[in-house]
Formats: C-alpha cells, sequence, structure tokens
C-alpha cells in the first residue's frame, strides 16, 4: 500500500473513502470497502483520504486520545484492499471551501471517478461541507458518492467516542463488536525488572503509547500472536501498585510459551475479556496466587476465541 503525505495529482483515476478513521471500526469500514470494492468493479486505484492528526487538536488545542496507533491504521486499510492512502496534514487544507476541496483535491488531485464517506462526514473551511453537500457537488462535477448510514450496536450508534469509553471502562467484549476485530496493541517489548520470572511467571513488557485512549487498569484475559502462532495470556495494564511503577506498563505472562525471547520484537497482544481491577497485594506470594488464578480463568475465555475471531474474518 502506497501512503503519500502530500497533495500530489495521480496519475491513475481513483475512487476515494473520504474520513479521519479513527480505530477503523466497522462503520468506517463500510465506507471503505464499499469504495475499495467499487474501484475493483471499474478498474480503479482504490484510495483512502485521512489525516495525519484530529481536526480538533488544530482548531481547538485538544487531543483526543487514539483508539489505535497511526502505524496499526495504516494496516488495517492495507487489511482492508486500500492500494494508496494521502495521509494529509490538516493545517494544509483547512481554509479550503467545500468546493474547492471537491473541485481541485478530491477530481483535480485524487481524479476520483467515485467517492464515499460516512453519514456523520464533514469536510471543508467551517465543516460546511456534510453527505449531502458531497453527494450535489459529486453531481454537479460528474462523479458518483455514496454516503454510508449509520450503524448502530446494542440499539445505539457505533462511534470512535463509545468506542473510547467502553475501553476505558475495561469493556473490551462491546469495544470488539464495534471494532470488528479484538482491541489491543503492537508494540515492541522491552525489558523490565523480571520480577514476574523470579516468582514464576515471566511476563512480556511494553509500554503504553502516548496519545492513545487508557483501557481500565487491571487484569484481561489475552491473546497474544508469537509468529504464527497464538497463546493464551494474562495481561495487566495499569501502575503495578504491589511492587510500584512510576509509569504505565503492560505485562503479559503467556503459561504455554517456552519459546525465544521476545524483546525489541514487535509483539500482537489483543484483549478479549477483563478479569479484575487493578489491586494491591499485601506480599508477592498473594501476588502470584492471584496471577494464577488469573491464567485459569484467562485460559476459558482462550478456548472461546477461535470462534470469536472465525466471526470477525466474516465481517
Amino acid at each position: 500500500m502506497e501512503i503519500i503525505k502530500e497533495l500530489i495529482r495521480s496519475k491513475e483515476p481513483t475512487s476515494t473513502a473520504l474520513g479521519y478513521f479513527d480505530g477503523v471500526h466497522l462503520g468506517h469500514r463500510a465506507v471503505i470497502s464499499e469504495s475499495v470494492d467499487y474501484a475493483r468493479r471499474n478498474g480503479l486505484v482504490s484510495a483512502v483520504f485521512t489525516l495525519q492528526q484530529s481536526p480538533r487538536t488544530v482548531l481547538f488545542g485538544e487531543e483526543p486520545k487514539g483508539i489505535i496507533t497511526q502505524k496499526e491504521k495504516m494496516q488495517q486499510l492495507e487489511a482492508l484492499g486500500v492500494d494508496r492512502v494521502y495521509l494529509i496534514d490538516f493545517r494544509t487544507i483547512r481554509s479550503i471551501s467545500a468546493e474547492r476541496f471537491v473541485q481541485e483535491i478530491l477530481i483535480g488531485c485524487f481524479r476520483a471517478s467515485h467517492t464515499g464517506c460516512g453519514f456523520n462526514y464533514h469536510f471543508g473551511c467551517g465543516a460546511k461541507g456534510n453527505g449531502t453537500v458531497l453527494s450535489e457537488l459529486a453531481k454537479k462535477y460528474g462523479i458518483t458518492e455514496t454516503t454510508q448510514p449509520q450503524l448502530c450496536f446494542g440499539g445505539l450508534p457505533i462511534s470512535s467516542t463509545r468506542i473510547r469509553a467502553c475501553i476505558a471502562q475495561g469493556d473490551v467484549i462491546s469495544a470488539r463488536e464495534m471494532l470488528g476485530r479484538a482491541y489491543g496493541f503492537c508494540l515492541p517489548v522491552v525489558h523490565g525488572k523480571q520480577l514476574g520470572r523470579k516468582l514464576g511467571f515471566p511476563t512480556l513488557n511494553q509500554k503504553m503509547p502516548e496519545g492513545l485512549i487508557k483501557p481500565k487498569f487491571g487484569a484481561y484475559a489475552s491473546v497474544v500472536r508469537v509468529g504464527d502462532r497464538k497463546f493464551c495470556g494474562v495481561t495487566n495494564i495499569g501502575y503495578k501498585p504491589t511492587v510500584g511503577s512510576e509509569e504505565i506498563t503492560i505485562e503479559t505472562w503467556m503459561p504455554e510459551y517456552h519459546g525465544e525471547e521476545l524483546y525489541d520484537k514487535e509483539t500482537d497482544v489483543r484483549l478479549y475479556a477483563f478479569l479484575r481491577p487493578e489491586q494491591k497485594f499485601d506480599d508477592l506470594e498473594m501476588l502470584r496466587r492471584q496471577v494464577m488464578k488469573d491464567a485459569a480463568e484467562a485460559q476459558k475465555v482462550f478456548c472461546s476465541v477461535g470462534n470469536i475471531q472465525a466471526s470477525e474474518k466474516n465481517i
């Protein structure tokens, strides 16, 4: 997949999906998949126009917490079949009117024959453009356009805001249902204090990236991918109150893993169920016993993950 960070005129006509796509949840996937399918049927390049930062950061100085890293966002777009991503600095387009955006960028730069967006997409100076405006302008300039309707889960709209709230509450099950895949991290393994190793459960340690929403602190049943294999994991997120830590850590123990050290290797950890809140134990033996109990619960979850992942692939 090609990633372009400048407004360079395309050599080929495209089908371009529009959106910030924070999280690439089911609503986003509907927009992108429709655009990709249109491109495949009509011999076009499948493109996505998205932004390097949230417009709210530039306009209001806010920094909304992300659901996934920029790298994972690109990986998700590639997995959906996107050929090209225009990853543009919002500051370079913030003053362009909705009509100029369609005329000069969407058509003039991307050479879009088709475009699509979500029901709540806004564009152009002052966010005056929306799906209706895009449809009218597309018709005016001779391209086709599709606005995807709102998708719901549990009777409420799927949104990045709602997914962030679920993650912050430890409700990774609802987050998974709205994302269309398990929530988690793919991060390098770093060196820790090796306390877990001394207690009989060596953990892989990862640092919580800046700018992402923080999950509820506590223990989770997780699935860890190492190469082509998947392992049951117990993942603890927080400040490790029993031994103390000045920074948020992600520690995962895989009871059945006995392979090579994973230091400095990006390792994928997906959270499937919240087991218990973070707590401080009176001594390390109590901590060890609790981790063993967590592992037994995590194994039960792991046994059901195969069916869950099969349903994810069909979304």
